[in-house]
């Protein structure tokens, strides 16, 4: 498919993939086990403008098409899934909502300091009784005179403790809720009455942090929607519209991590023949490695293709939820199947096979299950 891609969309992918090899693979371990990304390595990626990806020029970003983020995010998960999760949700849905909705005096104030890297963003949806149903937030905000009083909690918020701000969505109108109850605030961490708590002890992706967000009668400036007052109520088509995208980014992460353990099942398969294994008692593992080749390359064929589409400005709110569908719940299967195929070894830390089965199961519940996906996917195809 080398053929589909811009010059720009192959020079930073093959930058990109240079890093990988030479910068990421050899500490993805050590990040692994000491649950941090090292500050250099932070540095040198705002060096490259990786926090700037598909933000604008204008605002000092690199102006990527979706398609071109795709591929960075894609080789970025092949070393370690924190890497990507570290730029793409600043990048991505911490700030898409800013440059989708925003007025230009946010744009102009928030946009070139993600892009920079010098400010990181995160998106808050998420509450301990909401999860996958986005549409039962309760964190609500009255306005009272020239400020939104907001009440509520939020949790498995990544990039929290690093955030400078975070794209919030609350309630406004409890009647309407999603129809128009909805709206989007952008907090800045000192805003009095907000409390930031400590990160989650997670199963993995342990380089990137979730953390639980508190708001106690935080005060927020009225100005702070996104969009300024006319867009009040306008938060959920907001936040669908910052998921759509995201939903595609999953779909790399996941097809990246995927392809990363097929490369690794094939060598360790070569290696096993080298040393004696006769090709004939390789053969059932050769028809897992042919399947896995498969379905990756099919995965590969919708995600490029549905990122294009949106490139070309269509919706793809159909075609995403499809992408993260397939994508995310293949790369379950790859990641168990490589775990067969090393048996012993890919039991030991050391192999990071047991590291990429941890992460890649987080891929079904990101940014909406397995099971959302096939609800929006079905109402979709039942609405004509």
């Amino acid at each position: 498919m080398n053929h589909i891609f811009t010059e720009k969309e192959k020079e930073i992918r093959d930058k990109v993939k240079e890093f990988v090899e030479e910068e990421l693979n050899p500490i993805s371990l050590q990040v692994e086990l000491e649950e941090r990304i090292p500050g250099q390595i932070v540095d040198k990626m705002r060096a490259m403008k990786l926090f700037g990806l598909a933000i604008p020029e204008e605002f000092g970003g690199l102006g990527l098409s979706t398609l071109g983020e795709i591929l960075v995010y894609e080789e970025l998960t092949k070393a370690n899934a924190c890497f990507r999760s570290r730029i793409g949700t600043s990048n991505g849905i911490g700030s898409m909502g800013i440059l989708f909705d925003g007025t230009r005096e946010q744009k102009n104030k928030y946009l070139p300091r993600v892009s920079s890297g010098d400010w990181t963003a995160a998106f808050a949806l998420t509450e301990p009784n909401a999860g996958s149903d986005a549409a039962s937030i309760s964190t609500g905000a009255v306005l009272e005179g020239d400020h939104w009083i907001i009440n509520g909690t939020k949790q498995f918020i990544t990039n929290g403790d690093c955030a400078d701000f975070f794209t919030t969505i609350v309630v406004t109108d409890e009647r309407k809720r999603a129809r128009g109850g909805f709206t989007a605030l952008i907090i800045e961490r000192d805003t009095p009455g907000f409390f930031i708590g400590s990160p989650d002890n997670k199963m993995g992706i342990k380089g990137s942090h979730t953390t639980e967000l508190a708001f106690r009668n935080c005060r927020v400036p009225k100005e702070y929607v996104i969009g300024g007052m006319p867009m009040v109520g306008q938060g959920f088509k907001t936040a669908m519209r910052v998921l759509d995208k995201g939903r595609l980014t999953m779909g790399a992460c996941a097809l990246g991590a995927s392809q990363k353990l097929l490369d690794m099942c094939v060598a360790h398969v070569k290696q096993k023949a080298k040393y004696g294994k006769s090709w004939d008692d390789l053969q059932s593992v050769q028809f897992v490695l042919a399947d896995m080749a498969t379905e990756i390359y099919a995965a590969r064929q919708m995600l490029y293709h549905s990122a294009w589409l949106r490139d070309q400005g269509n919706k793809v709110t159909h075609e995403a939820s499809m992408v993260k569908l397939l994508c995310t719940e293949m790369a379950d299967r790859i990641a168990d199947r490589a775990m067969d195929i090393f048996e012993d070894e890919g039991y030991l830390k050391k192999s990071q096979i047991e590291m990429y089965l941890r992460d890649v199961r987080l891929y079904r519940i990101f940014e909406g299950t397995s099971e959302i996906q096939r609800i929006v996917i079905s109402r979709n195809l039942l609405k004509g």
